[in-house]
């Protein structure tokens, strides 16, 4: 039990510093490259915040976790809102609206609406994660042609300056972090997953809780990090750029290439409970962007608790049958 623990500590420690050290490394490189903010705001920024993800579920799905890779998806997608959203507004209000923000926050509800009808079926398959890529692609071709025609770069300038907390000003450094923070998010994948399992089967919880809980709220703490960093800095655009690139990024691409590589069964408790609360979040952070066009602190609070009420419930209703 104790090495279990001790796996889930290191391969979260190595996650987060993985992350970091390869999203920081990736800007310098395509900065040194000359290639523009918004092209590193969209691809590796936002794909960068989303490799823990992608590791932990490919990773899980190899391993015969199915529900640990579907509800680190699922999961991270909640905590994104409820709880990162939620610390950031506790901090200082949300605001930052504009049309772009509202068009992007539309695609994230109608990509969470599309995972509640494709976890009806039984098994998410490799045409699913062919489909899922596809749009994916097309959605960052027309993301990048009207940001470039609008000329609203700002935000992903912000989002890359938030994250440039260790600078990076020898030629040689850039190279070195990009593959330092892949051969930990590697290790620390494998780490955390493999510790995972073992704590739900010593406590009789299943992996779906497992995956949706300890494993989801794991993977977003670069998305956690970048969103208090933002907040206190008052870059509210970062924020929520930082959580709906995520979440898009998470379903599309993270999803999508994990059942690309390996099909996996869907629960019952993923069509019943936990996409709902999904899509129900989604909902809501698209409902207060169009509504109010920010989110106070007493939405923050209200977040924070709607987030601690439903980990009370996961583990209430986690016992494996």
């Amino acid at each position: 039990m104790g090495y279990d623990l001790l796996l889930v500590a290191v391969g979260l420690v190595l996650l987060f510093v993985g992350g970091e050290g390869l999203v920081r490394g990736a800007v310098a490189i395509a900065e040194r490259f000359g290639i523009s903010k918004l092209l590193i705001g969209l691809v590796i920024v936002g794909f960068g915040t989303s490799t823990p993800e992608l590791l932990v579920s490919v990773n899980a799905a190899l391993d015969g976790a199915p529900e640990i890779a579907l509800g680190n998806v699922v999961g991270s997608n909640i905590a994104n809102i409820l709880l990162i959203i939620g610390v950031a507004a506790a901090i200082t209000p949300v605001t930052g609206w504009d049309r772009g923000a509202l068009r992007e926050a539309f695609v994230a509800t109608f990509v969470a609406l599309a995972t509640l009808g494709l976890v009806q079926a039984d098994v998410i398959s490799r045409l699913h994660g062919t489909v899922m890529l596809a749009v994916l692609v097309a959605y960052l071709v027309s993301t990048y042609w009207l940001e470039r025609r609008n000329r609203q770069s700002q935000t992903f300038a912000h989002e890359a300056e938030a994250r440039e907390e260790i600078p990076i000003t020898r030629p040689w450094q850039a190279p070195l972090f990009v593959v330092a923070g892949i051969a930990a998010l590697v290790f620390g994948a494998d780490m955390l997953v493999q510790g995972s399992v073992s704590i739900a089967r010593t406590f009789g919880v299943s992996d779906a809780v497992i995956g949706l809980s300890l494993v989801a709220i794991g993977t977003s703490l670069p998305e956690l990090a970048t969103a208090v960093v933002a907040a206190v800095r008052r870059q509210s655009d970062v924020v929520l750029g930082n959580v709906i690139g995520s979440n898009i990024f998470n379903i599309l691409a993270i999803l999508g290439i994990t059942v690309l590589i390996q099909p996996m069964d869907v629960a019952a408790r993923f069509r019943e409970i936990d996409a709902p609360i999904m899509v129900a979040a989604s909902l809501l952070l698209l409902g207060l962007l169009f509504a109010t066009r920010s989110i106070g602190r007493i939405w923050g609070v209200l977040m924070l608790a709607a987030y601690a009420a439903y980990m009370v419930f996961l583990f209430s209703t986690g016992a494996t049958s």
